[in-house]
């Protein structure tokens, strides 16, 4: 697992992916800190390390980077830890447009196109 604390690339993610997934890098985001952090096998082992660091349950989404796809298509919301009941959010996704665009910003902050 690695918090993207300097900005990385394209070519970069889609090193990390062909490593794992093949086309796919799963990441959690903090939204109250700016956090992004990726390479795990689970969105709950991001998740796990991230609670450890201070971050809140309620501020970390899932999602998954695509690094051959452009556009808004590179992130994909899906995770079983987007399921929150108690949050309004009763889907794998991101159904807070609000929280979908932090988590835009925060993702376009710290990987480059």
């Amino acid at each position: 697992m690695r918090i993207i604390d300097k900005k990385i690339n394209k070519k970069e993610l889609k090193f990390i992916a062909e490593n794992t997934f093949g086309d796919m890098v799963k990441a959690v985001v903090d939204v109250d800190k700016n956090i992004l952090c990726i390479d795990a096998e689970l969105h709950s082992d991001i998740e796990s390390f991230l609670l450890e660091k201070g971050s809140q349950q309620n501020s970390l989404w899932g999602i998954n980077l695509y690094p051959d796809i452009e556009g808004d298509d590179f992130i994909e919301f899906d995770s079983l830890i987007n399921i929150r009941p108690n949050q309004g959010n009763r889907s794998r996704g991101v159904n807070d447009e609000n929280i979908k665009k932090k988590i835009k910003e925060i993702v376009f902050d710290k990987i480059e196109l």
